[in-house]
């Protein structure tokens, strides 16, 4: 597998002088290309953070965030913009789909903008939307279908233009257990089958047993890892709440 990302010794501090918060405190770690990831803690543990510090949507206090052979700490925000349109998706928990296009048209956009050919840009939503489940809804509008089609449609859109890398931040938070458990499976088959790389934050246990790998957080800090290997998710899920106890978190499990 090719290195994806490098996490080097990045800190985010908040406030000045006595009053400092140590959001991200000297985290470090690798990201491979195939991977779903997740980063897991209580309210307050940073996770979000570290999210928005690679996402390039906030600036690291100190340390390095390499794409490749590119670190995005020494870009401008120009460039970060740039970056983030060309080479990185996002998954958002109120899926933020235009209410005035239909769903086609909500993915189709994001090529849109990137100037791509017509034939392709249809070619590759047709694609994307069947993988997904989503095909036979491609001319209804966002008010005309459940929640769990509103994030599969916005799975898509994140999918388009093959990013690097994919976020999701707590993508199950809006949902019932049924469209959170239809969303997990839609990552899985992004994951393994379209081979998304993608990092989710996650206060779930239930959700990060989807994932390949899962980073433990705590003041900021790396304190834990697990990795599934050749688990079933079953096992994995055990693996996590076995974790979970030993740190007397408020981290949930939702069946």
């Amino acid at each position: 597998m090719k290195e994806t990302i490098r996490i080097c010794d990045i800190e985010k501090y908040y406030g000045s002088k006595d009053h400092v918060t140590k959001a991200v405190n000297r985290v470090s770690f690798e990201v491979k290309e195939g991977e779903f990831m997740g980063v897991m803690g209580a309210s307050g543990s940073g996770k979000t953070t570290l999210l928005n510090l690679m996402s390039t949507i906030d600036q690291v206090t100190s340390g390095h965030i390499y794409y490749g052979d590119l670190d995005i700490t020494t870009l401008s925000d120009d460039q970060l913009a740039q970056f983030r349109k060309e080479r990185l998706g996002f998954v958002f928990q109120d899926f933020n789909l235009l209410d005035t296009l239909t769903m086609e048209e909500n993915i189709t956009l994001a090529m849109a903008l990137h100037k791509k050919p017509a034939k392709e840009i249809r070619k590759r939503t047709a694609e994307i939307m069947e993988r997904l489940g989503i095909g036979d809804i491609k001319d209804k509008f966002p008010h005309q279908v459940s929640g769990g089609q509103k994030q599969r449609c916005a799975c898509a859109r994140a999918l388009i233009n093959r990013p690097q890398l994919i976020f999701a931040d707590e993508p199950t938070g809006a949902l019932d257990s049924k469209s959170a458990q239809i969303l997990l499976t839609t990552f899985e088959t992004m994951n393994t089958q379209l081979n998304a790389t993608i990092f989710m934050v996650t206060h779930d246990a239930f959700s990060a047993s989807y994932c390949s790998r899962i980073l433990f957080l705590r003041d900021g800090e790396i304190f834990h890892e697990l990795r599934r290997g050749e688990k079933d998710r079953g096992q994995f899920l055990s693996q996590i709440l076995d974790v979970l106890s030993l740190t007397g978190g408020d981290l949930s499990h939702v069946e």
